[in-house]
């Protein structure tokens, strides 16, 4: 049975925490959670946008680079410091690279920016999410994915998750895998939070006309098409904001509706255990749950 997402209620004192909150669907996820009441943590890649959108909002401005794992160790740290309750975290930061490149801490790029830092800022921040669960109305407290409908191009394997063979075909291979790992995630994060007040979602934006994925040939003819920033926040707005997700946590979201289309693995029980214990062992992350 198809559900579609209610609008989002008042948000007056939540704290939701949204990672690439500095331009496109964060930023205006940003403003219309805040418009609503909330207290935003706006975290960003880029100093000068991310102090613009955090004073635009009347929130907190955290400035990280998920290529850095040491900075994402460091974003928990002061958000964890900051807020004493935290009631979404939206992982929203990603993106997509024309070329095969390698991060700081040695993973491919795409790996770990759209996945792995979110894995382990997630991983890092549970324990106040857990309490804030605690505290709070049941289904109050949520981990928003934004996923993409290439999540279908995606393929994931265990023993090559950097995508470090194959085909790069101007970085969607490796950004297909890494929107299928979001949703992999969603799922085993579901099943682990089971009975503890805490749900996740992933869901697909739509096209978006954002400065996302660059410009020429496709992108740029696409984009004509394309829904604004706006519309494409309003999935993320939803699910952090909504009295009650009608759908059971580890649903993913096509826009507005539930259920949406997914790769043929995303159902893949032992596969997202087993992407979950490999993102433990790569980020050395806390396994909290």
């Amino acid at each position: 049975m198809t559900v579609t997402l209610p609008e989002a209620t008042d948000q007056t004192d939540r704290t939701i925490v949204i990672t690439g909150a500095s331009s496109g669907i964060g930023r205006s996820a940003a403003r219309e959670l805040s418009r609503l009441g909330a207290k935003i943590a706006v975290v960003g890649r880029n100093p000068d946008r991310t102090t613009s959108v955090a004073a635009e909002v009347g929130g907190r401005a955290y400035v990280s680079d998920f290529a850095d794992l040491a900075q994402v160790r460091d974003l928990a740290a002061s958000l964890l410091a900051d807020h004493p309750r935290i009631h979404v975290l939206a992982n929203n930061a990603g993106g997509i690279f024309a070329e095969r490149t390698s991060s700081r801490d040695g993973f491919e790029t795409t790996f770990q920016s759209n996945h792995l830092a979110g894995f382990l800022l997630t991983s890092l921040l549970m324990p106040r999410l857990l309490e804030t669960a605690e505290s709070s109305p049941a289904g109050a407290v949520r981990i928003v994915q934004t996923s993409s409908a290439g999540n279908r191009m995606g393929g994931v394997r265990l023993d090559d998750l950097g995508t470090a063979t194959g085909p790069w075909v101007g970085g969607m291979r490796a950004y297909g895998a890494s929107k299928l790992e979001n949703v992999l995630f969603t799922r085993e994060l579901a099943r682990r939070l089971r009975g503890t007040g805490v749900e996740a979602f992933a869901f697909h934006p739509g096209f978006v006309a954002s400065g996302f994925g660059g410009t020429g040939g496709l992108m740029t003819l696409g984009k004509r098409l394309a829904v604004t920033t706006e519309e494409g926040a309003e999935p993320l707005v939803r699910l952090a904001g909504a009295a009650r997700v009608p759908a059971p946590s580890g649903n993913y979201f096509d826009r507005l509706q539930a259920p949406g289309r997914l790769h043929r693995s995303a159902d893949d029980a032992e596969l997202a255990r087993g992407l979950w214990e490999c993102s433990v062992r790569f980020t050395e992350a806390p396994d909290t749950v």
